[in-house]
């Protein structure tokens, strides 16, 4: 087999400091691999590339389609995008996939029996970063889901679980809120369920699947999930595990690939020799299965377990009882080179085998047939500080002209006009609800309304047409409508 070339970027804070441990190790497990530096994050961003990479970096990124990653700092302050997200997003690699195991009795942890796997979609929902400032107090975010992008990464975890023999999937989401971004993510979990019927598959509202996360997570196998759910409760089932230190991350597209550790940079630590690295090692773990490495794979990860049995601790795991020797960054890279070849005999070892097979996350299903979008009404959002809502109300309904109904306002959500409460607190923005008054209305109808809504002297900030598909409503009520 060539040598794989991969793409190498050691990253910011104390990525300097544990890349190398981990590369020094894979070397040394005699992995057939040529890495490319690049050089991308904190440097980058302050060289004035807001996106923290050079245009003509993503051509090696491209030609190598492998990434392996050290930790990221994102400046603080507008302007500046997760680099993270936009390597993410730009190269496809929509799964985001994160081991989290106990390594009871050698690490201590409240959770000895957990040994999940969290499946994050990696493209979407809030992680769009499509944001605005509205008015002088309220701003937004778009929160987006797809069907399509929640069908491949349902799928993904699937056939993710048949082929590691797990023996479930759990489906976290919020959908007795967000009805219509949630509520598609979870019916699209439903189908793709039936389609495997011998992996049983659960749904769980996500605030008391995190509570039972936090509590039992032995109950859990494999979690999928939207893009903010699944970046905190991965982060969350890392730290229980005995530290989010021991957490690696696979990034996974349909052409390219970035391996990574959980973590973030960790500024505060950096240059002190005490970073574990494992969390990047595993995720090197993971790159060696994924590029047809798997004898490395086996070899590397089985000696970073007798490393832990052992009782060899970097400071974020080492306990008084548990641990033998604590040691720092570089020490703990050489203890895994000097155990490599063995096994461990109180952790269970690893095997992998033959390695890794691409998993094909295209519907075998025929598109769908195109449903009937009808547009029976237009939601206006107002900067307006003038008055309370019942004066909104009176100088708004005018504007509805023969084509229009004013049917309500909301303040965040929350029905305001007509019959609202005193008790209910408004800021500067308004959802002004407008329903067609003659069926189904036109772009001419609506701009002619706008007309209306500006000459009347408002400053209309947003609008978000209202729409049924084969008659269901695709819009959300407001609350007390």
């Amino acid at each position: 087999m060539a040598t794989k070339r991969v793409t190498l970027a050691e990253g910011d804070g104390i990525g300097p400091e544990i890349s190398p441990v981990v590369v020094a190790i894979l070397e040394a497990a005699g992995a057939d691999i040529e890495f490319e530096r690049i050089d991308v994050g904190e440097r980058v961003y302050l060289a004035g590339q807001t996106s923290g990479i050079a245009p003509e970096t993503w051509e090696t990124l491209r030609r190598n389609k492998v990434l392996l990653k050290g930790p990221i700092t994102t400046p603080q302050g507008g302007g500046y995008k997760s680099l993270n997200v936009t390597i993410r997003k730009t190269l496809g690699l929509y799964a985001n996939v994160r081991p989290c195991v106990s390594y009871h009795p050698v690490i201590q942890t409240r959770h000895p029996k957990m040994d999940l796997v969290i499946v994050r979609e990696n493209e979407e929902d809030l992680y769009a970063g499509i944001e605005h400032q509205q008015t002088r107090q309220v701003v937004q975010c778009l929160k987006l889901i797809s069907q399509p992008g929640s069908e491949r990464i349902i799928r993904y975890a699937f056939e993710y679980a048949r082929r590691n023999n797990r023996e479930k999937v759990a489906c976290f989401v919020k959908d007795n809120i967000m009805k219509l971004t949630d509520g598609l993510f979870h019916r699209i979990f439903n189908e793709v369920d039936l389609e495997y019927p011998e992996i049983p598959g659960s749904h769980w509202i996500v605030d008391i699947g995190a509570a039972r996360l936090a509590d039992t997570p032995e109950i859990f196998d494999v979690i999928v999930l939207p893009n903010l759910y699944g970046d905190i409760m991965s982060d969350i089932a890392a730290q229980i595990t005995g530290s989010v230190g021991l957490g690696g991350s696979a990034n996974i597209g349909d052409e390219c690939s970035m391996f990574e550790a959980i973590h973030g940079s960790a500024p505060t630590i950096a240059g002190q020799d005490i970073a574990n690295p494992s969390g990047m090692l595993l995720g090197a773990v993971m790159m060696l299965t994924h590029i047809g490495q798997p004898d490395v794979a086996t070899r590397v990860h089985n000696a970073w377990l007798k490393t832990l049995e052992d009782g060899v601790h970097t400071l974020d795991i080492y306990r008084d009882g548990t641990s033998k020797q604590r040691v720092g960054t570089q020490a703990f890279g050489k203890a895994v080179i000097e155990r490599l070849g063995e096994r461990p005999t109180i952790l269970t070892p690893v095997d992998y085998g033959a390695g890794a097979q691409a998993i094909q996350t295209d519907s075998t299903h025929p598109a769908p047939p195109r449903s009937v979008k009808e547009t029976v009404g237009i939601d206006v959002f107002l900067d307006w500080e003038d008055g309370l809502p019942a004066d909104l109300g009176a100088a708004l309904e005018p504007c509805a002209g023969e084509d229009f109904t004013l049917k309500m306002i909301t303040n965040r959500g929350v029905k305001v006009w007509p019959d609202g409460y005193p008790e209910t607190f408004c800021t500067d923005h308004w959802r002004c609800r407008f329903m067609a008054a003659n069926g189904v209305t036109d772009h001419d109808r609506i701009v002619k309304l706008l007309g209306r809504i500006g000459a009347a002297g408002f400053d209309f900030i947003k609008t978000e047409h209202l729409c049924t598909f084969d008659g269901v409503p695709g819009y959300s009520k407001g609350q007390g409508e």
